[in-house]
């Protein structure tokens, strides 16, 4: 679980890397420019981070079912070679995933005001001031989104399904809460994920709803990012028991001090 989080960790760090420093940096400027170059960089690897957060949240909801629903045969399956394996076959994924979308994304003719109505270089922005037919980028982009929001989220679910399951025939209710605790904080994290996702790219036009997308993409880019280490510390009893004991200390000293 650590290590897809830790995976799941630097996936959120390129993301926010990729928009946010652009967006701050233009905040305080009369006149804010970003080259093509730089706009095509920008939108490729925001949105390869995006694909190599949802198939770790799928690969994660299956760490959970095995953990779970087989947990003596847990060490057998879920081996850091498979662990090591899925990683990379997510990051591989979502390379190729994107790429052809994005290439033909940055051949688009533009032909002026070269203004961009958002905060980075998003897919509908960038359809918005395209001078030639994109119906058929469109839906490439709505495919490729499709196929990975919807076939990852299959997973989830099917797992949760039996996760659930598996977990209502636990006799007693303390043996329930623990095993629910063990996926409360994946489980709010990929509601969040895929709720702002499939609401924003699963369209098969992008051009509308600009102002909309704003809001969403600082949910997604900034907030969600933000409140994932809180939920992920706060259900799990071995972080709660170490700020305990830290917070311990930290009033063991203070009453040293003051004796002193």
């Amino acid at each position: 679980m650590y290590f897809f989080l830790s995976n799941l960790s630097f996936s959120e760090t390129l993301t926010i890397t990729c928009a946010v420093p652009k967006m701050l940096e233009g905040f305080p400027l009369e006149r804010k420019s970003i080259t093509s170059g730089e706009c095509s960089a920008q939108s490729y690897f925001y949105f390869l981070s995006g694909c190599t957060e949802f198939i770790p949240f799928a690969v994660m909801s299956y760490d959970r079912y095995v953990a779970i629903c087989s947990p003596l045969q847990y060490p057998a399956i879920m081996t850091s070679s498979l662990c090591a394996h899925l990683v990379i076959l997510s990051w591989v994924g979502g390379f190729l995933l994107i790429l052809p979308s994005t290439i033909l994304k940055a051949g688009l003719p533009h032909c002026g005001p070269n203004v961009i109505e958002h905060f980075f270089c998003d897919s509908a922005p960038l359809f918005h001031l395209a001078c030639a037919d994109i119906r058929a980028i469109e839906l490439l982009d709505f495919l490729s989104s499709l196929v990975l929001l919807i076939s990852s989220l299959s997973l989830t679910v099917v797992s949760y399904v039996y996760i659930i399951s598996n977990i209502l025939k636990i006799p007693s209710g303390q043996g329930q809460r623990k095993a629910f605790a063990t996926c409360a904080s994946h489980f709010t994290v990929v509601s969040m994920g895929y709720g702002i996702s499939i609401f924003v790219y699963v369209r098969p036009s992008q051009k509308s709803s600009l102002h909309i997308n704003k809001i969403l993409f600082i949910l997604s880019s900034i907030v969600t990012p933000l409140l994932n280490p809180f939920i992920f510390s706060l259900w799990n009893e071995a972080m709660k028991d170490a700020l305990k004991d830290a917070l311990a200390r930290g009033q063991s000293l203070l009453k040293g001090v003051r004796s002193t």
